[in-house]
C-alpha cells in the first residue's frame, strides 16, 4: 500500500506556509508602520517649514507692496506649495497654487483636493503678525511614491531570500529526518532471526520513545520465539518415549497373535503408553498457555471452593488407589488473582501428590489467613517425600526423582514455578510435620 503522505513534505509546506504567513503579517506591519512614520516626519517638516515662513513675516506688508511669488528651483517644487495671507490678501504664494486659501481651517492638519485635481495634506498656522494666515501643502502622491520607494527595495531582497529560506528548510527537515532513515537502514539489514535490540547513536528525544517501544516488541518477539522453541523442544523430547513405547507394544501384539495372554499384555501396556502420551500433551499445552502473555486482569474468587472443585475432579483416581482427600479452609475465603491460573497451579500440586504418593496415602490441602493480609495454602501427602538434593531440582522441565514407579514428564512443577513467578506467589518446599511426606507452601498477598 503506497503511503498516504510524505512526512517531509507536510513539514515542509506547514513550514513554508507558516512562514509566508508570518511574511506577509511582517510586510503589512511594515508598510503601515512606514507609511504612519513618513506621514508624521512629512507633517513635521511641513509645520516646521510653515515656522519658517512666520518668522520671516517679521512684518505686516504694506497694501501696496506686490505680490510675491516664489521662483521654482527644484523639478520636484511642484508637488510642494504655500501661501501667505494678510487680512484675506495673498502676499505670497508657490507658483502652483491659485490665490484663494487651499484650506478653510486656519491652525491644524487637513487631506484635501485642491482646484488642480490632486490631494493636498495640508497646514495651517497663524503668522506673527495680526491677521496674518500661512497655509504649507505638499502632495500626498508624493508621499505614497516614496512608500513605493520603500517596497520596490524590499521586495528585491524579498524574492530572493525566500528560495533560499526554502532551500535552508528542506536542508534542514531533511537532515532533521535522518534519525528516521537511519533506523529504516538497520531494521532492513536485518533477517527474520535476528530480534536483538535496535541502537542508534544519537538518537534525538522525539524518536527514541518509538525505538524503545520497538526494541520492547523485539523483546517480546524474541520471548515468544523462544517460548515456541522450547515447546517444540519439549515435545519432541517428551513424545518420543511413549511413541516409541507404543509402537514396540503394538509389534508384540501383531507377532503374537497365537498368545493370547502376551497379546493381551501388549494392549494393555499400549493403552497406558496412549495415557502418558495424553498427559504429556496435556501438561505441554498448559505449559505453551502459561509461558505465553497473560492478558486477564485480576479478579475477586473464593480459593476455597477452588480448591473444592480441584478434590472433586480427582476424587474417582482417589478412591481408585484407596487415597484420601482432605482440605482444611475457612469459608468465604476470597482474594483477588487469575482463578484459571490458580486452578493449573493447585491441580498440578494435588496431582503430583496423588500420583508419586502410594495407595491408601492422604493428600491434604490446607487454606490459611493469616497476619498482614496474608493467605498460606500448603498442600501437604503422607508419600515418601523428597531428600534436598531433590528438592533443589524441582522445576526443571523433564526431571523425574530416580526410583519413583508413577510415570510422569516432570513438567507438572515446571508449570507451578512459572505461576506462581506470574501470581508473584512464594513458593516453599519442605516435609510434612503431620503426615510426614511431600509439602508444598505457598504465600500469596490477600489484596
Amino acid at each position: 500500500m503506497p503511503p498516504k503522505f510524505s512526512l517531509q513534505q507536510r513539514l515542509l509546506t506547514r513550514t513554508l506556509g507558516a512562514v509566508l504567513v508570518v511574511w506577509v503579517i511582517t510586510a503589512a506591519y511594515v508598510w503601515f508602520e512606514a507609511q504612519h512614520e513618513v506621514d508624521e516626519l512629512l507633517d513635521a517638516h511641513l509645520a516646521q517649514s510653515a515656522a519658517l515662513l512666520v518668522v520671516q513675516q517679521n512684518a505686516t506688508p504694506d497694501d501696496d507692496e506686490p505680490l510675491l511669488e516664489a521662483p521654482t528651483l527644484h523639478k520636484y517644487a511642484h508637488r510642494v506649495a504655500y501661501q501667505v495671507f494678510d487680512e484675506d490678501r495673498l502676499v505670497m504664494h508657490s507658483p502652483n497654487v491659485a490665490h484663494t486659501p487651499m484650506a478653510k481651517h486656519t491652525q491644524g492638519f487637513d487631506t484635501l483636493t485642491l482646484a488642480d485635481g490632486q490631494s493636498w495634506r495640508i497646514f495651517a498656522a497663524p503668522g506673527r503678525a495680526r491677521d496674518v494666515q500661512i497655509y504649507v501643502a505638499e502632495r500626498v502622491d508624493s508621499r505614497d511614491e516614496i512608500l513605493r520607494a520603500v517596497l520596490r527595495g524590499f521586495l528585491p531582497p524579498l524574492t530572493v531570500a525566500l528560495p533560499l529560506l526554502l532551500l535552508g528548510l528542506w536542508w534542514n527537515v531533511r537532515s532533521g529526518l535522518q534519525p528516521l532513515q537511519r533506523l529504516r537502514q538497520a531494521l532492513l539489514k536485518r533477517d527474520t532471526q535476528t530480534l536483538t535490540p535496535v541502537s542508534l547513536p544519537d538518537t534525538p528525544q522525539e524518536v527514541q520513545p518509538m525505538l524503545d517501544a520497538l526494541n520492547d516488541l523485539l523483546q517480546r518477539l524474541a520471548q515468544r520465539m523462544e517460548t515456541e522453541r522450547r515447546f517444540t523442544a519439549d515435545a519432541a523430547h517428551e513424545l518420543r518415549t511413549p511413541i516409541a513405547a507404543i509402537r514396540a507394544q503394538a509389534q508384540v501384539a501383531l507377532t503374537s497373535a497365537s498368545n493370547d495372554q502376551v497379546r493381551q499384555h501388549a494392549l494393555q501396556d499400549t493403552l497406558l503408553g496412549c495415557d502418558r502420551a495424553s498427559r504429556v500433551v496435556e501438561q505441554l499445552l498448559t505449559l505453551a498457555r502459561v509461558d505465553g502473555p497473560q492478558d486477564v486482569a485480576s479478579e475477586p474468587f473464593r480459593l476455597d471452593q477452588l480448591a473444592q472443585h480441584i478434590l472433586a475432579d480427582l476424587a474417582p483416581e482417589a478412591l481408585r488407589r484407596g487415597q484420601t482427600l482432605e482440605l482444611l479452609a475457612p469459608d468465604a475465603l476470597q482474594v483477588n488473582g487469575q482463578s484459571t491460573l490458580w486452578h493449573i497451579l493447585l491441580r498440578n500440586l494435588v496431582d503430583n501428590a496423588l500420583r508419586y504418593s502410594p495407595d491408601g496415602a492422604v493428600v491434604r490441602i490446607q487454606i490459611e489467613r493469616m497476619t498482614r493480609g496474608q493467605v498460606t495454602v500448603t498442600v501437604q501427602d503422607s508419600g515418601p517425600g523428597l531428600s534436598p538434593a531433590d528438592t533443589a531440582r524441582l522445576g526443571e522441565r523433564f526431571f523425574r526423582v530416580l526410583g519413583t514407579v508413577a510415570t510422569g514428564s516432570g513438567l507438572g512443577w515446571s508449570i507451578v514455578r512459572h505461576i506462581a513467578a506470574l501470581q508473584h506467589i512464594d513458593v516453599q518446599v519442605g516435609r510434612s510435620a503431620d503426615l510426614g511426606g511431600l509439602q508444598v507452601t505457598l504465600r500469596y498477598p490477600h489484596r
